[in-house]
């Protein structure tokens, strides 16, 4: 029995964009209407919480990995809450727990989950990413770096990776 495709949607909390959490919303609907889980760091504003109303608008299923030994802060988008007590240390679970990750908006605690997504060998999409955090993962990753400018581009390599990698 196979289980459902979790795709990770990783990026800023307090620092996320207007432009972020729009591109978060579109992101997690498309996730869902693809019939895929939706996995965020479970957080109620940011990129977390608005790829999970995304999801959660297109009727799909949402993950939320929290930092906290509570559930007080988390999205109230998010089906599924894992409360790990871990603070950033859960940065790894969120890495580790998708088959493939795409990044909207950069903070350290988003650069830490793609690293810790390349080290384990995981397919990381870079949307609407500056050039300079681009290059950065580029070097760091190589050809497990995909760039994405728009929401249906980063879908179209989702859907591409998933077909060739997931049986």
């Amino acid at each position: 029995m196979s289980g459902k495709i979790i795709v990770g949607v990783i990026g800023p909390g307090e620092s996320a964009t207007p432009e972020d959490n729009e591109l978060a919303f579109e992101l997690g609907r498309g996730i869902a209407k693809n019939g895929w889980v939706v996995l965020t760091g479970g957080r109620n504003f940011g990129v977390m919480d608005a790829a999970m109303k995304g999801a959660r608008d297109a009727g799909g299923l949402t993950v939320a990995i929290i930092p906290d030994d509570n559930d007080r802060e988390s999205s109230d988008n998010a089906d599924i809450k894992i409360v790990t007590g871990m603070g950033s240390g859960r940065n790894i679970i969120n890495a580790l727990s998708c088959k493939i990750m795409v990044v909207v908006g950069m903070a350290a605690g988003t650069s830490s989950e793609v690293s810790h997504a390349l080290k384990a060998g995981r397919k990381v999409i870079l949307l609407n990413q500056d050039e300079t955090t681009v290059r950065f993962f580029k070097k760091v990753g190589g050809y497990k770096v995909m760039v994405a400018s728009t929401v249906d581009e980063a879908l179209a390599m989702v859907k591409d990776y998933l077909s060739v990698h997931v049986h």
